[in-house]
């Protein structure tokens, strides 16, 4: 299944059934009076969280969804039928744009989530709901109202707790392949992952969920290479996993280029909880691997993780650090959502 992260789409809802004149005509019968039915109500758009996706594929084939139109009403005070919904299927973390692509409409987070977008028009009043004392044979009715269209664009940002990053040939699709069930592909060139990963780790009994992104280059803010519109998918990560090659020239200069792009992309991404890992580890010699860990200790700021996720050297350090690094940020996420005391 290819990887589908933006859409837009055109959805538009029923417009209402008209009312209907009608008189009643029966044989026998004097004065029938007014019987027409009211139209029915047009169908709404909705938009649903449901399980079991995770891209948005299927909007790429198809970009037009229109709800059902209500029927009209009929004689012998008939309703018209109501219009059927359409309900665009979505996965977690789905956030609905505007036409501009800025106003945020709804962020569906959680399964089950169901969101009106556009509600379908009202059915038209039929001549018999205009009877009154002094208008015993009314001629007219309403027709029905129109529904609301608009365009509106679909962004997922994939849910995960953390989040994997670095320059290209850093390791990181080799560590999401270590630790979890993913089958991400591996080669020995840059920009083999060409879309997210996501996996599931289990760790002294804890779990948590993992994302791989393509890697970054500098000038990634600028679009160059594969640009940066894939660090919207380590947004919602409460901490991140920087590796950082330690084959490369200099693992500090490789270090501050991807911290400088994250911190030209914003969105607070240069502010979640970083753990520095320096990979590939088991391709150095001892006075290389030492002078590696120097430059990046100085540019980080701290001493770096070394992990080889070929021999599986420090992964297990790298896991629980990350399991720990989760559970305190979810802790200080509820604690800061929970009510005040009130005496």
């Amino acid at each position: 299944m290819k990887f589908l992260d933006e859409a837009k789409v055109y959805v538009r809802s029923g417009d209402g059934g008209a009312g209907c004149v009608s008189f009643r005509r029966e044989k026998f019968i004097e004065f029938g009076g007014p019987n027409g039915g009211d139209g029915g109500r047009g169908g709404d758009v909705w938009i649903e969280c449901v399980q079991g996706l995770n891209t948005l594929i299927d909007y790429r084939y198809q970009q037009h969804f229109k709800a059902k139109k209500g029927e009209h009403g009929m004689g012998s005070n008939r309703h018209g039928a109501n219009g059927s919904d359409v309900v665009l299927k979505v996965p977690a973390g789905t956030q609905v744009l505007a036409e501009d692509g800025e106003t945020l409409i709804a962020d569906l987070t959680e399964i089950g989530q169901r969101i009106r977008l556009a509600k379908g028009g009202n059915g038209g009043f039929g001549n018999a709901y205009f009877t009154t004392s002094t208008n015993r044979a009314p001629k007219h009715a309403n027709p029905g109202l129109e529904g609301t269209e608009m365009w509106i664009w679909l962004r997922l940002k994939l849910i995960a707790d953390a989040g994997l990053v670095g320059l290209p040939n850093a390791g990181k699709s080799t560590f999401l392949a270590t630790v979890t069930a993913a089958k991400p592909k591996i080669a020995d060139y840059p920009f083999t992952t060409l879309h997210p990963g996501l996996g599931v780790v289990s760790t002294d009994g804890r779990e948590f969920v993992l994302a791989d992104i393509p890697g970054l280059i500098e000038g990634a803010h600028e679009g160059v290479g594969l640009g940066d519109k894939f660090l919207a998918h380590v947004e919602r990560c409460r901490v991140l996993l920087h590796l950082v090659e330690g084959t490369s020239e200099d693992a500090g200069e490789a270090y501050r280029l991807v911290r400088g792009e994250l911190e030209a992309y914003g969105n607070d991404l240069a502010d979640k909880p970083e753990i520095v890992a320096l990979s590939k580890a088991d391709v150095l010699d001892p006075e290389t691997l030492e002078a590696q860990v120097a430059r990046l200790t100085e540019a980080a700021g701290r001493a770096p993780l070394v992990l080889s996720s070929a021999t599986r050297q420090g992964v297990q350090e790298a896991l629980r650090a990350l399991a720990s690094t989760i559970e305190a940020a979810a802790a200080e996420e509820a604690e800061a959502d929970a009510p005040a005391w009130q005496p």
